[in-house]
């Protein structure tokens, strides 16, 4: 691992994106101690979990109590997701520094995902920026459905640059554009990252899904013009439970290998980020799509 920071940040998502989906539930304590493993594969952006209802989502039961036993890091950023004021107020109550917020580009999917229009969805997600902005967060503020949408199909660049815009001028620090449903491709995300860069020099993250098989090839679409942030998710563990088909992230292991192969530092030990795939396939039962930890090649160093 790098001892300067990483070329590439990869923000593991599997503690909230994965883990949220799984019939099998992790106690508080076992959540705890993979993040720690996390920190020490190299990860220093990690999302721990979401504040959100626990009768809901029950795999995000005792998300407070998780941050509360990890380790302090200067190096380490620890986010968690939070979908409306009362999430905010448990997320400062515990100590947290750093929240995203998202709103559906598609209309169909933010009925299904947050129960409420886009345009519902766009000023309570302004007004939870301010809240956060004013109590002291960093907020990442993103746009799901941002290439297209499973239900709807074509999103528009300008309604997703509306979000955007708004996001900005509320205060956010990073903008986050998504592929929940897993549809884009390399053209789609070269257009919206152009446009994106285009409106606003903020810092930019593209949240990938693999459904279609082309996650990793619009991860280096999005490299090629600039993006140096990704979210990921180990295994490829994770998916959208209200689209249909949805596959997890990006697997973190063959997005840090592109870049690693070709000598772009991630900052992660693969070997270590290998043996946590292992582990869960095994907690799980089950085997995950990420293609590098069924291969040799992480020991080999080619």
């Amino acid at each position: 691992m790098s001892v300067q920071s990483p070329a590439i940040l990869i923000e593991e998502n599997f503690p909230r994106d994965g883990l949220q989906n799984e019939s099998i539930l992790f106690s508080v304590s076992e959540r705890a101690a993979l993040i720690q493993q996390l920190v020490a594969c190299g990860f220093r952006r990690i999302q721990i979990g979401s504040f959100v209802s626990p009768a809901r989502v029950p795999q995000m039961a005792g998300t407070e109590d998780v941050f509360r036993l990890l380790e302090p890091r200067r190096d380490v950023v620890y986010s968690a997701l939070v979908l409306n004021r009362a999430g905010l107020e448990r997320a400062a109550g515990c100590g947290m520094s750093h929240v995203a917020v998202f709103v559906s580009a598609s209309e169909t999917h933010s009925q299904r995902n947050s129960g409420c229009s886009v345009d519902e969805g766009l000023a309570a997600v302004r007004d939870l920026i301010r809240q956060a902005k004013g109590r002291g967060f960093m907020v990442q503020a993103g746009v799901m459905n941002a290439f297209g949408c499973h239900f709807e199909g074509t999103v528009s660049t300008e309604k997703v640059l509306n979000m955007v815009g708004a996001f900005a001028l509320e205060g956010a620090d990073e903008i986050s554009l998504a592929d929940t449903p897993g549809l884009a491709n390399p053209a789609q995300v070269e257009s919206m990252v152009l446009a994106v860069q285009s409106l606003t020099s903020l810092p930019l993250t593209l949240h990938l899904h693999d459904t279609c098989g082309l996650g990793i090839a619009n991860a280096y679409a999005a490299w090629k013009l600039g993006v140096r942030r990704f979210d990921a998710s180990c295994g490829g563990l994770g998916g959208c439970p209200f689209i249909p088909g949805a596959s997890g992230n990006i697997p973190t292991e063959d997005l840090a290998w592109l870049f690693e192969s070709m000598g772009v530092d991630v900052g992660l030990d693969l070997v270590q980020v290998v043996e946590m795939v292992k582990y869960l396939e095994t907690r799980l039962g089950k085997r995950l799509p990420g293609r590098l930890a069924h291969t040799c090649l992480h020991r080999a160093g080619h």
